[in-house]
């Protein structure tokens, strides 16, 4: 993704996720589920979009708390449908409402959604997709890659030379923990 890091640096809303955000590792339950709803929505339209709307999903899906998520009804489906500050598209409100679900399970199951992730890493990029496909809603190759990518779980998110990539090395990623990697990227 080296155009981007190219393209990233100064820009209002993609400087700040490129330079403190993308890429480094994330362990917390709500910021993982941000980063699934985002990529969940960000299919079929730019990132530049969602980052925009960013503010409005936090509001929409309860600040990404889980377990209020988890618990939405007919009424918040309806509500986030006829919300203009998100994407408001059928598919997309359903799967996160259906994700939330599934990362509450998860805590029964493997105790949360880092955990789970842990559980399975490392994993090549085609077997994530499997155990996504199996595990969530609307997440194919590219949402689960970008996904992964976004939360340090696989390589590709800074090229080489890029200044922040020494930053997430030295955050020591699980991607860069599971292929022994110290100062290089892939």
């Amino acid at each position: 993704m080296s155009g981007y890091c190219q393209a990233a640096p100064g820009h209002p809303f993609h400087g700040p996720y490129h330079d403190t955000e993308y890429g480094f590792p994330v362990t917390d339950e709500s910021a993982l589920f941000e980063r699934l709803v985002l990529e969940i929505n960000q299919a079929g339209l730019s990132w530049l979009t969602i980052l925009k709307k960013r503010d409005g999903f936090r509001r929409a899906y309860a600040r990404f708390d889980v377990d209020a998520v988890s618990e939405f009804g007919e009424a918040d489906r309806q509500r986030l449908l006829a919300d203009a500050d998100i994407i408001r598209n059928r598919l997309k409100v359903d799967a996160a409402i259906a994700n939330a679900r599934t990362i509450r399970d998860l805590r029964e199951s493997h105790g949360g959604f880092s955990a789970w992730l842990q559980a399975h890493h490392p994993l090549e990029k085609p077997d994530w997709v499997k155990l996504f496909r199996k595990t969530f809603r609307f997440t194919g190759g590219e949402i689960t890659g970008e996904f992964l990518m976004s939360t340090g779980y696989l390589p590709g998110a800074h090229a080489e030379g890029c200044p922040v990539q020494q930053r997430i090395l030295a955050a020591k990623p699980p991607w860069a923990q599971a292929r022994g990697q110290r100062c290089t990227s892939p």
